[in-house]
């Protein structure tokens, strides 16, 4: 089966810390990246909009995703509010793209 990928747009909520936020997000992929099912969490923050971050993720299957969303560092991050989705995009490589060396 196809590995799930992900690429999430956030931005830090109105009246937070910007470099807070960023902190606590960098905790969150360190122990994200430890998750059963986790392939990649990448946290990338936007030049232009330092507010806001980009998540790129890879995931075994929807299962170990769903299980992120209930690991104790996720919803701990989830209830201090530090930032809101703005999209959220739910991505499988294509046939072409799997048999570019590489990819």
């Amino acid at each position: 089966m196809d590995k799930l990928w992900v690429s999430a747009g956030i931005e830090v909520i109105d009246g937070k810390d910007v470099s807070q936020a960023k902190e606590a997000l960098f905790n969150l992929a360190v122990a994200t990246r430890q998750e059963p099912g986790n392939i990649k969490f990448n946290v990338l923050q936007q030049l232009d909009k330092p507010s806001s971050f980009t998540l790129w993720e890879c995931w075994d299957d929807a299962a170990a995703l769903k299980q992120h969303f209930n690991a104790p560092h996720t919803t701990d991050y989830l209830a201090q509010s530090w930032t809101k989705v703005v999209y959220i995009e739910r991505l499988q490589h294509t046939e072409a793209m799997s048999s570019v060396a590489g990819v």
